[in-house]
């Protein structure tokens, strides 16, 4: 008796949300799924450090599949800001807040409107004495957030797709 209850309440919601509409975005198969449109993005972003890591993270997040034309742009803008976090006796920071706002906009190869929006992610690492550690702190940094806005893009992206 204990074991029906749980597995019939299951059944239950089940036939409660297959009546209410809902789709899962990677339950869609086919030509128009939200994950087929994913692998099919172009990226466009800075020609720097950041947004080297910001396209190559996105190309993963994605899922980018070189093999197929593109169907849409991803055209990202990045600002980054840093600002320092506690001090030592010698007035040098001891951790740095870094902080990504991202611009993008959403070009449909085909034709038709573009989609824009924005977001905005922020991490922080410590800092260093020795220099070499110093960059390599602020890297990993800018990695780390670069990953993150590419998850929050990813994100934005499967809510945009699936609505259409």
């Amino acid at each position: 008796m204990k074991r029906i209850l749980p597995l019939s309440a299951l059944a239950a919601a089940a036939v409660l949300v297959s009546a209410c509409g809902f789709t899962p975005l990677y339950g869609q198969m086919g030509e128009g799924a939200v994950g087929t449109s994913l692998s099919r993005v172009a990226f466009k972003t800075p020609d720097d450090r950041l947004g080297y890591r910001l396209r190559e993270q996105l190309e993963d997040a994605f899922g980018r599949n070189a093999s197929l034309p593109p169907q849409y742009r991803l055209e990202t803008e990045v600002e980054q800001s840093r600002l320092p976090l506690g001090r030592r006796i010698d007035d040098t920071a001891t951790r740095y807040q870094l902080t990504l706002k991202a611009k993008w906009t959403l070009i449909p190869l085909a034709g038709g409107e573009p989609i824009q929006g924005q977001r905005t992610t922020t991490t922080t690492y410590a800092s260093a004495d020795q220099p070499y550690a110093a960059i390599a702190a602020q890297q990993d940094g800018e990695d780390r957030a670069a990953a993150d806005m590419a998850r929050l893009l990813r994100m934005d992206l499967m809510r945009v797709l699936g609505r259409r």
